[in-house]
């Protein structure tokens, strides 16, 4: 393994019931840090101390605050994964339209658990080097919007969901760095703007 990898890859997987407190511990607290400070307040030293753990035991579960931003990382990933086969799911056999409410409302819906956080976690991806995991949760959640527009019968769906995402990050990215908090018409936007990217009814 080399230096860089080993620095994004927890030193080990919690088993026991008390480890896996620790780490989620550990894991919150630098959620925390990044929801107020940002990465530049991000230090082991600051992740341990709010967690209530020594230093030692942070570098037994992560060897570098690298290796907590990346498993943030991939916890978000999962979750919006989830979110994207709830959404497949509930739109299913009901039209494109509907399909694009609940892939739209989906890919929002980390925002609005913990915004700053999403935008932290979502500035830092773009710096770490991400794991064959977190690259593989980016590349399911692309298939299930293929397999979307697949269904519906819309042309070429692998190089629509390809825009289609690349335009949701776009107006998603610029209006959280802009400060907008009103998630509700940032949907209805994004909503008219994938809707009329289509060719379908806003």
């Amino acid at each position: 393994m080399n230096a860089s990898k080993s620095r994004l890859t927890p030193r080990k997987t919690p088993r026991q019931e008390r480890s896996a407190a620790t780490c989620a511990a550990i894991l919150e607290a630098a959620a925390r840090i990044l929801e107020t400070s940002g990465s530049a307040g991000l230090t082991t030293n600051h992740v341990a101390m709010l967690a209530g753990v020594s230093v030692g035991t942070l570098y037994q579960y992560f060897p570098a605050k690298e290796a907590i931003l990346a498993e943030l990382v991939r916890q978000m990933r999962q979750d919006m994964l989830a979110d994207f086969v709830g959404a497949v799911r509930e739109a299913e056999g009901k039209g494109l339209t509907r399909a694009v409410d609940a892939m739209v409302s989906a890919s929002l819906r980390h925002h609005l658990r913990r915004p700053a956080l999403a935008q932290a976690l979502e500035h830092e991806e773009l710096e770490l080097k991400l794991d064959k995991e977190t690259v593989q949760l980016k590349a399911d959640m692309r298939d299930l919007i293929v397999g979307v527009l697949r269904d519906h019968g819309v042309d070429q769906p692998e190089r629509t969901a390809f825009d289609l995402m690349s335009l949701s990050r776009g107006i998603v990215d610029a209006a959280v760095r802009a400060g907008e908090s009103d998630f509700d018409d940032l949907q209805a936007r994004l909503r008219r703007a994938v809707a009329g990217y289509l060719g379908i009814l806003a």
